[in-house]
């Protein structure tokens, strides 16, 4: 490895471990913001959701702001703009301000990412692109671990407005070695940037979302409610007519004609929102009700995440050999058991005898279900539209996971999660994985194994570590 590529590949895990480390320890601190800053569960799910909310939006249109900025521009901006951004949700003086930097900081998280694993695979040759990409994974994946015990310890023995600040020392160190990146090319005339697309797409998932967050507080019969669902709708429509009539769309539609692609993240919007919504619940219920500690409640979701990057490996190998159905099938209903189990915590939420259980058996589910539903997305289009269809499949599980903890105050029946609501909630999250595991199991097809070019294992690989550990569905797929 030359002196330049392991700049870029130390810029690239700087760059995605602070947005991971970032996302995987925001749950943990809810409560706290909640209690200085009030505003309970409505307030806890906005500042989640407005993260989601602008990411899922804005993250399909980071490749075309690459294609016509450059990449090292983009990223670079992406990294101020992510440092800055942190810094303002740390020192927020009331929960409003935090919900907009958070909304804000989405957008320029949107540029992370896809910048980062964009500059791997110019920097390494196709045969070194699968080591790059693996040591991008490792680094990463001990945030998404890390982000929750670092921000629980942080909440206990400091403040949660350190959990936002965390990040800022990577950051600065990212923008300092990103100055050293080779010069992008020159703009090229045919790039093409889709702001229509973008302000439709950001209409039409944001004010559904607000319906659905505040409806409780406002009612469907108010003007604010109704409103916003007609414009919210109307955006959502015109997206996709904009997609399919623009000549350079954000997301091409045409994509969406393969049968697995199509059925593959239908599957995952039903997997993420029981993911996103089960863990919220989780993180919620054992510090305001059980009585958890926030460093308690950062270690208890642990074993899942060692046990699913224990395993996906093996797991990648074995689709390989079985197919992706069976596993994609089998996976959701095992992770869906764990949050079965869950009906068992009582008020005390004992970790050995209720929690533990539940977590390891959801981890499980999860570790089966990620690495076979990565690899039929990508394998399901051409090499060609494999970061596209990357991309895709990332909006589909963050704006999965937006929705459902928009819905956490409707499906728990109660504006805080006692244990009643949480029971509501988790018994939701375990039906939606079932419904994405009969989804998978009946719509899938298996197809003949053919020749995988490296480039797109890689891109297979790079949607794995957001996507598979279950508490950044705020931060993964």
């Amino acid at each position: 490895m030359t002196a330049p590529q392991r700049t870029v590949l130390v810029v690239a895990i700087l760059a995605s471990f602070a947005a991971f480390l970032d996302g995987s320890a925001v749950n943990v601190a809810l409560p706290a913001i909640s209690a200085e800053l009030g505003g309970g569960l409505s307030s806890q799910q906005w500042v989640v959701d407005a993260y989601l909310l602008s990411l899922g939006a804005f993250i399909l249109l980071a490749g075309s702001l690459s294609d016509a900025f450059g990449r090292k521009r983009v990223l670079l901006t992406g990294l101020i703009g992510f440092g800055l951004t942190s810094v303002a949700c740390a020192i927020a003086p009331t929960v409003e301000t935090l919900i907009l930097m958070r909304g804000l900081k989405g957008v320029f998280g949107a540029l992370l990412v896809p910048s980062s694993l964009a500059l791997i695979l110019d920097a390494f040759s196709t045969e070194k692109q699968g080591r790059a990409i693996g040591i991008w994974t490792a680094f990463t994946s001990i945030a998404s671990i890390a982000g929750p015990a670092l921000g629980g310890v942080l909440v206990d023995a400091l403040s949660w407005r350190w959990v936002f600040g965390i990040n800022v020392l990577p950051i600065a160190l990212g923008v300092v070695l990103a100055h050293w990146l080779e010069q992008d090319p020159p703009r090229s005339s045919a790039a093409h940037v889709d702001v229509v697309g973008a302000l439709l797409g950001v209409a039409g998932l944001g004010l559904p979302v607000f319906v659905l967050i505040e409806q409780p507080r406002f009612g469907w019969e108010s003007p604010i409610i109704i409103g916003a669902l007609v414009v919210g709708v109307i955006s959502l429509i015109g997206f996709i007519a904009w997609e399919l009539r623009t000549s350079q769309p954000m997301l091409p539609m045409g994509i969406f004609r393969a049968r697995n692609f199509s059925v593959g993240n239908v599957a995952t919007f039903f997997v993420y929102a029981g993911l996103s919504l089960g863990t919220f619940a989780l993180a919620v219920f054992l510090q305001q009700s059980a009585g958890y500690s926030a460093t308690m409640t950062g270690l208890a979701m642990i074993p899942s995440s060692l046990v699913l990057i224990g395993l996906s490996a093996y797991i990648g190998r074995l689709s390989g050999r079985v197919g992706t159905r069976l596993l994609m099938g089998a996976g959701p209903v095992i992770a869906g058991g764990g949050f079965a189990l869950m009906l068992a915590i009582t008020d005390e939420a004992d970790y050995l005898t209720q929690v533990l259980p539940a977590v390891i058996v959801f981890g499980l589910g999860m570790a089966v279900t990620v690495a076979p539903l990565t690899a039929t997305i990508l394998g399901a289009v051409e090499p060609a539209h494999a970061g596209i269809a990357s991309a895709t499949n990332n909006a589909v599980s963050r704006i999965a996971g937006l929705i459902a903890v928009a819905l956490a105050a409707s499906l728990g029946g109660s504006v805080s999660i006692d244990l009643d609501s949480f029971h509501r909630l988790v018994a939701s999250s375990a039906i939606a994985m079932l419904i994405g595991g009969a989804i998978s199991g009946v719509g899938i097809r298996d197809t003949a194994r053919r020749a995988v070019r490296p480039r797109v294992r890689a891109a297979a690989v790079r949607t794995a570590p957001e996507q598979a550990d279950p508490r950044t569905a705020d931060s993964r797929r």
